[in-house]
């Protein structure tokens, strides 16, 4: 299936000859990602700090109900970092057909430890949130506030001896205003639903943050340690939640 980013190199605004899918999944995209980084007054930081080749976990903070920042990052790694990512997300997109098939267009697996290690043993950049959706759909009172990581992230990183990229994402939380959540777990797994202020997207200004890359001298079998696993974890939500609480301190007027 073709990928909802379009190859770094690849022109897409030359719109002669295309065919439907390239228009609806490639061009309009790209171009709505441009037309919302402008609308966002983005900034982006530390883009060197991802391998532009092999394995690579990026692994944000997931904010604002909308999942407007899985598609902005997605849009920034594809285009200043040319790396092509790979999305955990999930697995309510994959439940029908109808939002199955354009996401895996979009890039997006089915978040997993299996569909992760997939990715990273084909080289691939892969994108995954380790607070889950307990990180997008929390109240704007917690704005900022890293949930639990989820320590599948650290295992896929030991297993497959790749980089781990910590990413921060500032904006996304004042972009889409969440009263509160509501939780139907007890009808279908792992279900949170928002309940938001706002549908248009408010204008925020945006940062995104690369941090160091993370490598883990470990061997391969240290993610069967779950104690090792669980500091690892603990150190990079505080390391994310340190670089966020600096970004908040310099960032100035939000939507001026």
């Amino acid at each position: 299936m073709k990928n909802f980013f379009p190859k770094p190199n690849e022109k897409i605004f030359g719109l002669k000859n295309l065919d439907r899918e390239t228009l609806i999944y490639r061009v309009l995209p790209r171009l709505m990602m441009e037309i919302l980084r402008k609308y966002f007054r983005l900034e982006v930081s530390g883009i060197e700090n991802v391998p532009r080749r092999g394995a690579v976990l990026i692994t944000p903070n997931h904010s604002g109900y909308s999942g407007f920042d899985v598609f902005v990052l997605a849009h920034v790694l594809s285009t200043d970092a040319k790396r092509m990512p790979r999305i955990l997300a999930h697995y309510f997109w994959f439940l029908s057909k109808t939002t199955a098939i354009p996401a895996q267009k979009m890039g997006f697996t089915e978040a997993s430890f299996e569909n992760g290690m997939a990715a990273l043993e084909k080289q691939h950049l892969t994108v995954i949130f380790p607070e889950g959706e307990q990180g997008n759909f929390k109240p704007s009172a917690r704005m900022y506030q890293l949930q639990e990581f989820k320590r599948g992230f650290v295992r896929m990183a030991l297993k497959a001896q790749a980089p781990i990229v910590p990413t921060v994402v500032i904006g996304a939380e004042e972009t889409h205003i969440n009263l509160s959540q509501l939780k139907f777990t007890k009808f279908l797994r792992g279900l949170v639903i928002p309940l938001p202020l706002n549908v248009l997207p408010l204008p925020a200004r945006w940062r995104i943050r690369f941090l160091e890359p993370i490598h883990l001298p470990y061997k391969p079998e240290a993610a069967d340690d779950s104690e090792l696993v669980h500091e690892i974890c603990q150190d990079i939500r505080e390391k994310m939640q340190k670089a966020l609480q600096e970004e908040i301190k310099k960032r100035g007027a939000v939507y001026l």
